[in-house]
């Protein structure tokens, strides 16, 4: 390794320890659709942050005691997502913590709300053909069960992506090493939270 790529790795250390101290108790909560890289992301954002990584989707199925696909099966999409509300506001009492939450999570102005007092979202933001090459190699997403998955994703996109784009911040989530995303997120949060500590200090 040469001294300027130990420089930079001592830089991105040191910029991932101030983010790190400046979340105090907030939640960082991933927000995006299925393929986005949520869970993939989120796990080695929290390893590179020393804090926790909790995925929403495995927790609901814990308090549910069953699947997802399961619950949309017996019990219908209203039903999940009155109980994906619940455990997310659940879950972000319980911060410093990545959340990765599921695709239509964000949807709900409460959870919206739940997220503006006590985190910070991030939008992976991914084009169609990343989503769907993404997608296609797992076959458990129960929205996508039907003849023609890439219409459908092209439906949730024009609904989803115009309430992700409030996110506090928006990353590109795109093809090539999941540490350069994290890289990126990390950059975007310090800058974020930089620039609202300079604020809260000048107002005083």
């Amino acid at each position: 390794m040469t001294t300027n790529q130990e420089n930079d790795q001592d830089d991105a250390q040191r910029m991932a320890k101030r983010v790190a101290a400046s979340l105090a108790d907030k939640s960082l909560v991933l927000v995006g659709l299925m393929g986005a890289g949520k869970t993939t992301i989120g796990r080695r954002l929290a390893n590179r942050l020393g804090i926790d990584f909790v995925d929403a989707d495995v927790e609901i199925e814990k308090a549910a005691g069953t699947s997802i696909a399961d619950i949309f099966k017996e019990f219908g999409e209203v039903h999940f997502r009155d109980g994906e509300q619940r455990v997310i506001a659940r879950l972000l009492g319980s911060g410093p913590q990545v959340l990765a939450t599921g695709g239509g999570a964000f949807m709900n102005e409460k959870t919206r709300e739940a997220t503006r007092q006590h985190g910070l979202s991030i939008w992976l933001k991914a084009d169609l053909d990343v989503l769907m090459k993404r997608v296609s190699k797992r076959s458990h997403r129960p929205l996508l069960q039907n003849d023609d998955p890439e219409a459908v994703m092209k439906r949730l996109m024009d609904e989803r992506y115009p309430l992700y784009a409030g996110s506090d911040i928006t990353v590109d989530s795109k093809e090539g090493p999941h540490d350069d995303v994290v890289d990126e997120i990390i950059k975007a949060l310090d800058a974020h939270l930089n620039s609202n500590a300079r604020s809260t200090q000048s107002a005083e």
